[in-house]
């Protein structure tokens, strides 16, 4: 209920500057466009339960509030957070009378991935049935956050963070509610946007705080920047954006972009990654994308996650800083890995095959009348150090697991490998 005083209390420029309208809504005109998905919902007049997944301040709330304006459908607002299995039941009692009555409910779930699975479960009746249309807000992937039950009955809109054309629009909106432009010379303002990391509802709230300035020289960087907080990194290091940054980081390893890798690896710190962890990738990217290709890649990352390790934080991050420059500049190969993988599935498969018996120590008389050792040509005693003997599982036969690139140190490891093929197979 609205209290007798409440139009007189001061309002945030944020709220003051909701939109009204979907057709108001920036930044996200791939979801509400008329041929969009939203957008051919509303045309129709028909809902469907959504899931509505996008970074902080991008509208999901606004977009929820004005889908249900746009259908009829009363608004039933629930944060995941602060609501229970108590609040659920009031609403799905209350939307069950509107039904009878003949009017819908639009349920929007705040933070719907806060809900554990029973709470999450309880929604199914009432969506299946209508008794509510879903709406569900998150800012975690929908696939590993929600119950698969449910999101089989949703739909998943992906919002995008807003872009700089959609950001401008906003910081002209409300210079125009206001009736003066923010006293920011080109380069703050630009800096103003860059703070702001895509998220409309901290852009106005920063743009509150400089118009609170009232008339002042316009300021420049410095002085936007004594005036307003440096936003933290978007960045949860048990969530999706620590595996999305982990796996941009090693994708442009594989990918030789120096450059690429070096930005992505600043993001991981500048969030509070913890470095060990980025250590870590890092050996293991040695040995799985740059192998033999390059020997030294795996003591380089090994001497810098040390180096790491005794300099600390923050000068030790340089050393980490250049094994990801060697790492992205080597000659890259994965053949050890396919390698080993595939010795794995074949010693899998052929079980318990037992060593050929010429290859086997007959340290006792027994196992010399057992043939241990028989036949057994000692590698040093020809004039290649190379006998060419089989050392597979009887009936195995020989495989093939290693087939080193043409890159790096394995063009040599492929000579080698080429030169005893011959040898073995001679008359």
């Amino acid at each position: 209920m609205t209290g007798l005083f409440e139009s007189q209390a001061p309002r945030p420029l944020a709220d003051r500057l909701r939109p009204q309208s979907l057709d108001e809504v920036v930044g996200q005109d791939h979801v509400l466009g008329a041929e969009a998905p939203l957008g051919r919902m509303v045309a129709s007049g028909r809902l469907a339960s959504l899931v509505l997944w996008g970074p902080p301040g991008c509208g999901k709330t606004t977009i929820a509030r004005l889908l249900a304006e746009a259908t009829t459908l009363e608004f039933e607002p629930l944060s995941a957070v602060f609501s229970g299995v108590a609040d659920l039941r009031k609403v799905f009692e209350r939307a069950k009378q509107r039904r009878l009555a003949g009017r819908g409910t639009l349920l929007f779930v705040d933070e719907i991935h806060r809900f554990n699975r029973a709470q999450q479960d309880g929604f199914l009746p009432y969506v299946e049935d209508g008794t509510v249309i879903l709406v569900g807000a998150t800012t975690e992937n929908p696939s590993f956050e929600l119950n698969p039950a449910l999101l089989s009955r949703c739909q998943v809109l992906v919002l995008k963070r807003l872009e700089e054309p959609a950001l401008r629009e906003l910081l002209a909106r409300a210079e125009a509610l206001e009736g003066r432009s923010l006293p920011l010379a080109a380069e703050a303002r630009a800096a103003l946007l860059a703070m702001a990391d895509g998220d409309g509802r901290y852009l106005l709230n920063l743009a509150e705080e400089v118009l609170s300035l009232g008339a002042v020289e316009p300021l420049d960087s410095a002085g936007l920047a004594a005036v307003v907080q440096k936003r933290a990194p978007l960045y949860d290091k048990g969530q999706e954006s620590h595996y999305n940054l982990i796996s941009a980081l090693h994708k442009s390893l594989r990918g030789s972009d120096c450059d690429a890798a070096l930005y992505w690896f600043a993001r991981m710190l500048a969030g509070g990654e913890d470095p060990h962890y980025i250590a870590r990738r890092i050996v293991r990217f040695a040995v799985e994308d740059v192998g033999l290709a390059d020997p030294d890649a795996l003591t380089q990352s090994i001497a810098a996650w040390q180096a790491f390790e005794r300099i600390g934080s923050p000068e030790g991050e340089l050393a980490l800083a250049q094994a990801v420059i060697y790492l992205a500049t080597a000659p890259k190969s994965n053949a050890a890995y396919k390698a080993y993988g595939a010795a794995r599935r074949s010693a899998a498969e052929s079980g318990s095959l037992a060593p050929p018996a010429h290859i086997l120590n007959a340290p006792t008389g027994l196992m010399r009348d057992l043939g241990y050792g028989k036949g057994y040509s000692y590698d040093h005693d020809t004039p290649e150090a190379f006998s060419g003997q089989d050392y597979f599982p009887e009936g195995l036969g020989r495989q093939s697991f290693y087939n080193p690139v043409e890159r790096g140190f394995e063009r040599e490891i492929r000579k080698r490998l080429e030169y005893w093929s011959k040898l073995r197979n001679r008359p």
